[in-house]
């Protein structure tokens, strides 16, 4: 299977991963058609939130009507049509895609790393915040969100199921650095990881990386993983740097303007 020029063999993980990243990051809404899981979340147009996603690469009957079926739940939600196609998606589903002229876009790795001691033997001990609003606070600053997105940004941390650690890096009281870090089982996975932007380039992402990190691995964590935008070249050669590996990739597509087939 690929999704792109890079075949997937172990698909085992690829689930594994799959799932660990819908507990870590819920949707408002899950319907399943299938083995399509359809996520749609009010309070947050993040396309990881609102997007359907094949989880069986056998699963490709009845497209036609799927797709409509699909088409008409996003229109309720007020939200484009989008598929997150990893390499868990049957190829016909591709096929049906690029015959009707649906768009490619967003290309992501999924990442992974040992957790070892070794990793995290340097990191400082941080502990994580209380305070979720300061945490949205600082999320929003450093990457010059909508303030409307507060409320959803709440609802979803709040929602998220295993342990979540959150972790704001600041100098001189002014945030500089946002993680949030989830441990599920021996998993330890990264989201709303951002750098304020004047500030890249001088370690602040690394070292509260490497705290959240740390804060897993004495909870238990053995394997740290994320998520990060291909095209996100310094993002992508930190995490290397760290020990991260690519597992595999996933994208998004989208029908023409008024074309749901």
């Amino acid at each position: 299977m690929n999704t792109g020029s890079r075949p997937v063999k172990d698909l085992a993980s690829v689930r594994r991963l799959e799932a660990a990243g819908f507990r870590a990051w819920p949707a408002t809404s899950v319907h399943y058609d299938g083995a399509w899981a359809v996520r749609l979340t009010g309070g947050h147009p993040a396309r990881r939130l609102n997007s359907v996603n094949p989880l069986d690469p056998f699963d490709d009957a009845g497209l036609t009507e799927r797709i409509a079926r699909a088409a008409r739940r996003f229109a309720a939600y007020g939200r484009p049509l989008t598929f997150r196609i990893s390499p868990l998606a049957a190829p016909a589903i591709s096929a049906h895609l690029d015959a009707a002229g649906w768009s490619r876009f967003g290309e992501s790795l999924v990442m992974r790393a040992p957790l070892c001691d070794a990793m995290v033997r340097e990191a400082i001990h941080h502990i994580p915040l209380k305070d979720m609003g300061r945490f949205i606070s600082a999320a929003i600053a450093i990457r010059s969100l909508d303030p409307a997105l507060r409320p959803g940004l709440s609802e979803i941390i709040s929602s998220i199921q295993p342990q979540a650690g959150l972790f704001v890096l600041e100098e001189g009281g002014t945030p500089i650095s946002t993680a949030i870090c989830v441990h599920d089982a021996d998993l330890a996975g990264l989201f709303e990881v951002a750098t304020q932007e004047s500030q890249r380039g001088q370690g602040y992402g690394r070292r509260t990386l490497l705290s959240a990190l740390k804060w897993a691995h004495t909870h238990g964590a053995r394997e740290a993983w994320l998520q990060v935008e291909a095209d996100n070249g310094r993002a992508v050669g930190l995490y290397r740097s760290m020990g991260f590996s690519e597992v595999y990739r996933y994208h998004y597509r989208q029908p023409p303007e008024g074309d749901v087939r």
